[in-house]
Order: structure tokens, then sequence, then C-alpha cells
């Protein structure tokens, strides 16, 4: 058959189907879809229906439906947008939520119905619970507000004890840090009233981070829910990074990948070995009074010293800096012969005082001592890998687990 026979046929065809369709009248006289009705008369809110009730957060929220009908979806969030988990029964008669509520909040609730004969039905209800009663667990966020090297972690520290991983987890879940450019990230646990976050690998260079809480009225235990924090703001400059080989004795500085300066140094002799490791500037001292005292070295024995010290760069809470040494200057770039310290000339320390900020990397390889501690003696946070950073995640172990005991979905922030 030729295609013009072939189209005349197919045309013959569907001439009297097309006819038939349109002489059954207008399609918007034939709605596909019945409108939902009001559902009002047959969905019960329990306590949270009556109208300008404070509804008892440490009691869960009850919906259930009157007659023959069923519920066929439920929604509820609070004023910031985040979901209330919650279980429908088996038949679509009732729904309960599973994670508590927070108090003080405002729920917005969202119901969708089907009557006996397949009518469906909708109904939008809002309500309060009740401001908080007993402790409330504060969280403060740092460092201050400012700008920062790539490598500064964010902290939370806690007013109250959190030991039970189902605790931490509703805790740290409520913990958001945010960036831009986004960066894959993780809270880490310290001990039971800290906890720091850092990125997989460092922060972008001219980064903006925000620092959220969601805690305010949330339920972490019995007698105890969260109360509200202030956001932090931070910026990131430059990638600066100093790497100090201590056995070539020379320390090479880089500004986003780009090498400046390679400096002559002298670090930690023996019985003093310099920290091996990465480690995070945590202040900036333009002059120090340095005692031997302050080490545990006895005054007056042949370790003691009391020295002025210029341009110092405070590496360690016990004292390691990097730092001015024109008393050393012959053994820069040669020989280890300082009590711990990263040893340069007056000029060099000068420039490198200036440079730096405030968590900015200094890495120490290739040496004699023990390694930096992850916590406790300042920023040792990059010295875990990636997986042993976020195995201190309460939010990971329990999605390693497949649960959380709050009812909330246990996950990882990634991408913020």
């Amino acid at each position: 058959m030729s295609h013009g026979r072939l189209a005349r046929s197919c045309a013959l065809i569907l001439a009297p189907l097309l006819a038939g369709l349109t002489g059954c009248g207008n399609a918007a006289d034939r709605p596909l879809a019945v409108s939902p009705q009001d559902a009002s008369d047959h969905v019960s809110f329990g306590p949270a229906g009556k109208d300008g009730a404070r509804v008892d957060p440490d009691e869960p929220l009850r919906i259930t439906t009157q007659g023959s009908g069923r519920l066929t979806d439920v929604s509820v969030a609070d004023a910031a947008g985040r979901p209330l988990a919650g279980e429908m029964a088996a038949d679509g008669s009732s729904w309960r939520s599973t994670a508590p509520l927070a108090a003080g909040a405002r729920y917005t609730v969202e119901v969708r119905t089907e009557r006996g004969d397949g009518t469906p039905g909708v109904r939008t209800h809002a309500f309060r619970t009740r401001p908080a009663e007993g402790d409330r667990l504060e969280v403060s966020f740092g460092p201050q507000e400012g700008t920062y090297g790539v490598g500064q972690p964010v902290t939370a520290e806690l007013s109250e004890e959190i030991s039970d991983a189902a605790e931490r987890t509703v805790v740290e879940e409520a913990l958001t840090v945010r960036s831009r450019p986004r960066t894959e990230g993780a809270w880490h646990w310290v001990d039971d009233k800290l906890l720091h976050y850092r990125p997989k690998d460092y922060w972008p260079a001219h980064a903006t981070i925000t620092v959220e809480s969601a805690l305010d009225g949330v339920r972490i235990r019995k007698g105890l829910r969260g109360a509200p924090a202030e956001t932090l703001r931070l910026r990131t400059g430059d990638r600066i990074e100093a790497v100090a080989d201590i056995q070539a004795h020379t320390m090479t500085v880089r500004r986003n990948g780009e090498v400046l300066r390679t400096l002559p140094i002298t670090t930690g002799k023996a019985g003093f070995r310099t920290r091996n490791g990465k480690k995070v500037i945590l202040t900036r001292e333009s002059f120090v009074r340095m005692r031997g005292t302050s080490i545990g070295i006895p005054a007056g024995s042949a370790e003691s010293y009391d020295l002025p010290v210029y341009w110092a760069t405070r590496l360690t809470w016990s004292g390691e800096y990097v730092h001015g040494a024109p008393w050393s200057a012959g053994s820069h770039g040669s020989a280890n012969v300082s009590h711990g310290c990263t040893g340069l000339s007056s000029e060099n320390a000068r420039w490198f005082f200036e440079l730096v900020r405030p968590g900015d990397i200094v890495e120490h390889i290739n040496g004699y001592g023990e390694d930096m501690a992850p916590f406790g003696n300042g920023f040792g946070d990059w010295n875990l890998s990636w997986d042993a950073w976020r195995e201190g995640s309460a939010l990971e172990a329990a999605r390693t687990s497949g649960s959380a005991a709050t009812g909330r979905s246990a996950r990882l922030r990634p991408l913020l």
C-alpha cells in the first residue's frame, strides 16, 4: 500500500472516532477528578483541635476519622518548615506522631481523606504547644564571628552533658552548618558537652559559613528541652598552608597552592621534640615572655630559659609556636635545637606572622616526636581521617544502625 493510500485509510478510520468524541460535549463539563471537599466534619485532632488550646508537647499528636471515611495522607510541620514524623494505621482510621513535639511551637497540619463513597476530602488545621518547662539545653557556637583560615573547625559547647546515643542524635540533627560554596562536612562528639564540625577537606577559600540551631523547644529527654541559640556567621580567607619538614629544617609556605617562600627553621631537640601532624593556628601574639617553667623545666637548671619572644604564632595550648628565634640563628636550616617551637629569623617570623590568621594550617612532617592529638591541645582535628571523623557523629551511627530512637530520620548533611 502506498503512503498516500495508508494516510487516507487512517483518516477514514479516525474520523468517526473523533466525531464521536466531540459529540459527547465540552471536556470542561466532564472533570477528570472530583475536587476535595471540606473534611472538617469527619476528622478529629483530639486536644489539638480545641480553639486556642495549648497542647502538651510531651503528648503525641493523634488524628482520627469519624464515620466511614479514612485518612489517606497527613503532613505536619512547624513554623520553620520542619516536618513531624508519624505513622498511619493500616486501615487509615488514625495517625500518630512518632517524634516529640517542640515546646512553644506552632504547627500546621494538612489532612487528606476519602469518604466511604470515594469522595476525597481535605482539612488544614493549626495549633500551638505549651512553652517548655524544666531545664533548657543551651548551645554556644565558636569561634567568634570573623574571618579565619580554611582549617578552622566550628565548635558547639553544650550547657548539659549528653551521653545517650538517641539524645545525641536529637541534638546533632538540630545543629546545621551551611557554607557557600557548598562542602561536605559532619559533627564529631569530642565529649559529652563539646562537638566539633569540619568539612571532609579544608573549607573553600573565601567561603561564607552559617551555623544555626533548631533546638529551641525540642525535647531531648524528660525535663530537658533545647534553648534558643544565636546564629554564627564566619568567612574564610586565602588558603594558607605551611609545611615544616623537621628533617630538612625548612618550612614551605603556600597561598592558594602557590609557593610563597621556603624558610630555614629549627625545631625541637631531643627531649623536647616538636609534634608531628597538622595544627590549626590558634592566636597571633606579637610579644610573649617565654619561660621554661611553663613547660615543666625547673628554674636554674641547664635547660632553663626566660626570653622575650617576638612575632609568635601559637599552634598548641601547651606552648608550641612559630616565632622569631635570633639566638639560634646559626642552627636555622641545619639543626633542631629548640624546646619544641619552630624557630625562624626575626625577619621571617614577622613575615609569617603578618601573612597568617587563626584557622590557617601548619603541618610538621618527618619528625621524631609524638603525634599531634586530635583534641585537647588546640585543633588537631585534621589528623583524623574522614572515616574516623564520621565515626564520632551520632547521626552517622544512627544511619549505620538503620534507626533513630527519636523517630526522626537520622542523616548526615553532606552537601550544605
